[in-house]
Order: structure tokens, then C-alpha cells, then sequence
């Protein structure tokens, strides 16, 4: 289980140590030189100079003062843009997983308000075979047929399924997924929930990686009634569609 916020707190914490010295160094230089030469342990000679004395005493020149000001300067820009670069991809990774989790057929509610933890996850129970029981299968309408880019919010949804192994997603709504059923035949992929009743709405799914016994070829994949199934293609955005919608404001 992976949860796409748990490295925001090592951010904070490294931009938190950034500004405690980038801040008080670009008011005063000085007094974080000074600071800092309070732990010095070289000692100073028995005779020493004036500029000997100056710099054990962490004095610095105006050339210094200037320098040590713009790399301060420098820090609390890196960290704003650390910051930011989490905060947009974060965004970008939540957005992503709605989208996918929408495209299956979820729908709006709690479980949008952190949608790679909570409205998007793999399959905890059943992976797709075993024989049916139920005379009334209900239907799969959606599936998401993956050719050498794998899916990037696989990622990072909770009990993702293996990554590498995915040529076929299920996406079927969280309380039906332990019922579903794929058949790979010669002719056709069919697949079905086991279930005389139909799934009731909700606002997560689960994703169900299939591992094709052979190539999909002219296969068709359909549902109940031999109905052909629906393929949607959800991903999270390129950073240049990011980008791009910020700059614009799209």
C-alpha cells in the first residue's frame, strides 16, 4: 500500500531547515556568520593578526555579505520551488487517479477527496477466474487495454496490481470486484460479474490487472449478451499539459 502523501512531510521538514538559515542570513548576513563561528574549534594563534582575528570571529567583508545574501536568496527560491514542484505533482497524481477512477464509472462522493488512497485501488479479493455460478451474470462496461506504456496512475493507487504484468485492466465498481469474471477464449474475452443483481452505485473501484494468455489479436472483448465492451484510456497529464494548463489557465 503506497500513499501518494507520505513524502510531503520530508519536504516541509527540508524546506523548514532552508528558511531557518536562508531567512536571518538575507536580513543580516552577519549574524548567522557569527553564529556559526561560535562552534569553530581552530584554534587561533598566540599572536594573531587583525583579519586572523575577524575571521575567527565570523566578521565578513562587504564582498561576503553580498555573496552570502544571494545564496540565501538562491535557497528560499529553491525551496519556494520545491514546494511547488510537490504541491503541482501531488495535484497532478489526485487528478489523474479521478480521472481514471471516473472513466471506470465511479461517481462523485467521499472517497474523491484523496482519490489514489481511497476511490481507485486493486482488487483485494478475486482475480478474475474461477467457473461461474449465477444463471443472470450482470455486465463490465468499461476496460483499459494497455500496449507497451503502462498506465502512471497504476502507481500509485493503494494494492496497485503488478505493474509489469497488466495487458488488460478491469475497472468494476468496489463492492462487485470480488465477483468478476474474465474468460479468455479463442474467439473472444469475455467478462462479467458473478451476480444475480446489479452492482449498486458507488464512488471507488477497483482495477483488476489481466495477464493475456496470447496476443489480444482480432479478439473482441464483450460482456454479458455478447455486448462489446467500452475501452477508455485515463492517465495522469504529461508535465507539459501541466504546464501548459497553468500557463494558459485551462
Amino acid at each position: 500500500m503506497r500513499n501518494y502523501w507520505s513524502l510531503l512531510p520530508a519536504v516541509l521538514v527540508t524546506v523548514g531547515l532552508i528558511l531557518v538559515y536562508a531567512v536571518p542570513t538575507i536580513i543580516n548576513p552577519q549574524w548567522t556568520s557569527s553564529i556559526m563561528a561560535l562552534f569553530r574549534t581552530a584554534p587561533l594563534p598566540d599572536d594573531p593578526t587583525a583579519e586572523e582575528s575577524r575571521r575567527a570571529a565570523g566578521v565578513l567583508g562587504p564582498q561576503q555579505l553580498r555573496s552570502r545574501r544571494m545564496l540565501a536568496i538562491a535557497m528560499v527560491l529553491g525551496a519556494i520551488a520545491l514546494i511547488g514542484f510537490n504541491i503541482f505533482s501531488l495535484n497532478r497524481e489526485a487528478v489523474g487517479c479521478y480521472k481514471a477512477a471516473r472513466a471506470f464509472g465511479a461517481e462523485d462522493g467521499p472517497d474523491t477527496k484523496d482519490p489514489c488512497y481511497e476511490m481507485i485501488y486493486g482488487s483485494f479479493m478475486g482475480d478474475g477466474t474461477g467457473q461461474p455460478t449465477e444463471a443472470k451474470p450482470q455486465p463490465v462496461e468499461y476496460y483499459q487495454l494497455v500496449k507497451g506504456k503502462k498506465p502512471k496512475y497504476l502507481k500509485w493507487i493503494q494494492n496497485a496490481p503488478k505493474y509489469d504484468d497488466a495487458d488488460l485492466i478491469i475497472g468494476v465498481l468496489g463492492k462487485c470486484s470480488s465477483d468478476v469474471i474474465v474468460q479468455q477464449l479463442d474467439d473472444q474475452i469475455k467478462v462479467f460479474i458473478d451476480s444475480d443483481v446489479p452492482c449498486p452505485p458507488d464512488s471507488n473501484i477497483s482495477v483488476l490487472s489481466v495477464k493475456l494468455k496470447k496476443p489480444l489479436g482480432d479478439r473482441k472483448l464483450v460482456t454479458v449478451g455478447d455486448k462489446e465492451m467500452t475501452a477508455i484510456n485515463p492517465d495522469l497529464d504529461s508535465w507539459f499539459t501541466v504546464v501548459k494548463k497553468l500557463a494558459t489557465g485551462g
